[in-house]
């Protein structure tokens, strides 16, 4: 089974949120539209919409996280669903429970919805293969693969900002190789037409034959920058770096940090943007980072709706359990 053949029902709707890859152009439309109606929701008084009630929805982070996680956790709780965080450090898998065991556990206590975040590329694919009809799972980050809905926050702030994506120039600086975020991000910026793509880090932090994503390479910070409309910073992945990628940091930053002086290559208007965690100092100058074009705040904001938009699009054709055992009985 493809990516597209397990995410997408026989109607083209979303059963599950793996991956950006074979998903086509309208639904990400519909993914940030539906968020766009949410930010009403998250900017009222009462931050909450009975579209989930009564479901119950399970955070499995086996890798730390406080921004994905949290967002996550608001966006099921504005949704009204029941969530229950699992702490993986102290659940039944440090004690050698495979991970088919624990899906099938938690589907018996009759869950709705699986977010998940693994260092291992494809967890979320392996749950999303074995789950039950009535189950979504979405995908919060795994390994270097995909990280969907960071990408699909992203969308919705580039859009915010600029309207139509198909006029703009967008550069990804940094650790592009151990990066599950700008795999995505790559991959959602081309299916939703931007006009061009740079992608600028030291060779030693590029995917070989990175021209194939659909991106211009650059090694050349200044020359990667000069009159883009969005900058996106990203982190380096310090704990997924094997051998010495890099001189120093201070190097590092001496030609690919993000300083002031180099932000007015960029347009006039161009937008920063970084996924955080952000290491100052190393990857873009704190005056960057707090000034007046820096989004990534924003960021932060808009994934609440991005995530409630995920969650109840893939929850809003789903076959009810008491349905599902009824067949099984048949």
């Amino acid at each position: 089974m493809n990516h597209v053949d397990l995410q997408v029902d026989e109607h083209g709707r979303l059963r599950h949120f793996l991956t950006v890859d074979g998903l086509h152009r309208g639904l990400l439309v519909e993914i940030l539209d539906t968020a766009e109606s949410f930010l009403g929701v998250v900017e009222q008084s009462v931050k909450k919409v009975p579209l989930l009630r009564g479901k119950t929805i399970v955070n499995l982070f086996f890798e730390a996280s406080t921004r994905t996680r949290t967002t996550f956790e608001l966006a099921a709780k504005r949704l009204s669903a029941d969530v229950l965080n699992i702490n993986v450090n102290a659940s039944s898998t440090v004690k050698g429970e495979t991970l088919l065991d624990t899906l099938r556990n938690l589907e018996a206590m009759n869950c709705d919805m699986f977010v998940v975040r693994h260092t291992d590329s494809g967890t979320a694919h392996f749950f999303a293969r074995h789950a039950a009809p009535h189950v979504s799972v979405i995908n919060a980050g795994d390994g270097w693969h995909a990280h969907p809905t960071q990408a699909l926050l992203d969308m919705l702030t580039i859009r915010r900002h600029k309207g139509e994506f198909g006029r703009l120039r967008v550069a990804i600086v940094g650790d592009i190789l151990h990066s599950r975020v700008a795999r995505s991000q790559i991959r959602a910026l081309n299916l939703l037409g931007v006009g061009e793509v740079r992608v600028v880090a030291p060779r030693t932090l590029l995917p070989a034959r990175a021209e194939t994503l659909g991106v211009h390479v650059f090694h050349d910070m200044a020359a990667a920058i000069r009159d883009v409309d969005v900058i996106i910073m990203l982190r380096l992945q310090r704990e997924r770096m094997r051998g010495a990628l890099l001189p120093s940091e201070h190097e590092y930053f001496r030609l690919y940090g993000l300083t002031e002086e180099r932000l007015e290559l960029a347009a006039p208007d161009a937008i920063v943007m970084h996924p955080g965690p952000i290491n100052r100092g190393v990857e873009m100058d704190s005056k960057v980072a707090d000034g007046a074009q820096s989004v990534i705040l924003e960021q932060v904001h808009y994934g609440i709706a991005v995530r409630m938009a995920v969650m109840s699009l893939t929850m809003s054709q789903k076959v009810p359990p008491a349905e599902v055992r009824e067949s099984e009985v048949e």
